[in-house]
């Protein structure tokens, strides 16, 4: 296995154990043995444990949301509806039996000291996803798009948490949903109203 590739498989390998156990809870010793790697191999990766949490919250930041809008747009093509279906590929994720939370609200509960590069990442995740949000909600032509895409983004972030504790996971994503559109509609009308009349 060529270096490069020992160092992607390392990457992928953190990826699944900080997923499903946890940053502090996952030693390097655990990491290095489900990798099949050395201590010394590790270390020539990566000069701390950090600098290999910053490149798995790097790296599954654009896995996760390259999958996550893959899927939203293979279920549907309107703006419109691609925006509720957030919900419906969220409802999936969160039965999927390899469910743990989100990554990166885990990272920020973990890591609390303010402006450090961990939560720098995960900020700019959470704002990659935001964007997403309010690009298709510009797609449908509402040009004040963002104060809706915060309220979007804060429903699925809630959904999140909740399904991360709750036995019926899918349904966070179903109440989301439901609150999603009934804000997508309150925009809608807004948007209609202040829309110049036809001469």
């Amino acid at each position: 296995m060529k270096q490069s590739e020992r160092r992607e498989h390392l990457i992928d390998t953190a990826i699944t154990l900080f997923s499903k156990n946890g940053f502090h809870a996952t030693g390097v010793d655990t990491i290095i043995a489900a990798a099949g790697i050395s201590k010394k191999t590790l270390y020539r990766h990566f000069r701390s444990k950090d600098e290999l949490i910053l490149a798995a919250l790097r790296k599954y930041s654009g896995q996760f949301r390259n999958g996550f809008m893959r899927d939203v747009e293979w279920r549907a093509t309107a703006p419109r509806e691609r925006i509720l279906a957030i919900f419906d590929v969220a409802h999936d994720w969160f039965e999927d039996k390899s469910f743990y939370g989100c990554m990166y609200i885990n990272a920020i509960g973990e890591f609390s000291a303010p402006n450090t590069p961990i939560r720098i990442v995960c900020k700019e995740f959470k704002t990659l996803m935001r964007s997403y949000m309010e690009q298709l909600i510009r797609d449908m032509g509402i040009d004040n798009a963002e104060p809706l895409s915060e309220e979007l983004a804060l429903l699925l972030e809630g959904a999140i948490v909740t399904a991360q504790v709750s036995e019926n996971k899918g349904h966070a994503a179903t109440v989301a949903k439901s609150a999603a559109q009934a804000l997508i509609e309150k925009a809608e009308k807004g948007h209609s109203q202040i829309m110049p009349s036809e001469a």
